[in-house]
């Protein structure tokens, strides 16, 4: 190699380096944003929009799930074994359906910091090749069919307990 293809072979891997740092940034905000944006007075104690949000019934924690969507996607780039993907997941899962009960959902989303988890977990678990195959990219678009599907499935449950609530307050 001649000294311009090895000074040009710096450069790309110096702006490999300062995308993979950006990604990384940019996933430190994410997780920052939606779990510990806030801090309470003389505490440590931290929370995020995903606990606010999260009181909005049906809506707060559908929009931050999807949002956690993203992280566990960046798992697959980061390659992270399929294994701790689907761990990712079941935060995801985890913060999703017990976000969703009244009132305990709440004060969970207040403790439960699922997009920090995740973030962690990437961390720990990315491999040095920096890329996910296509198997990957599958397995994590099938976990994200299936999360989808509970969102829907909790989204149609919760309409149709408000219409029997409607319809029990009629006949009264």
């Amino acid at each position: 190699m001649n000294q311009t293809a090895l000074e040009l072979e710096k450069i790309k891997q110096s702006n490999e380096q300062r995308k993979q740092v950006e990604i990384e940034e940019s996933l430190e905000k994410l997780s920052e944003y939606l779990d510990g944006l806030f801090r309470i007075p003389g505490t440590k104690w931290r929370f995020g929009l995903d606990a606010l949000v999260g009181l909005i019934p049906n809506f707060g924690d559908t929009l931050t799930t999807l949002i956690s969507f993203y992280i566990l996607i960046a798992g697959v780039r980061y390659g992270v074994p399929k294994i701790t993907l689907l761990r990712m997941a079941m935060n995801i899962a985890i913060d999703y359906i017990v976000g969703a009960i009244p009132f305990v959902g709440d004060a969970f989303d207040f403790f439960w910091k699922a997009n920090k988890r995740n973030l962690d977990l990437i961390r720990e678990r990315a491999t040095k090749k920096n890329a996910g195959t296509t198997s990957d990219y599958i397995f994590v678009f099938g976990i994200i069919g299936l999360l989808i599907s509970l969102l829907i499935g909790s989204i149609l449950a919760s309409l149709y307990l408000i219409s029997l609530i409607i319809e029990i307050l009629r006949n009264l």
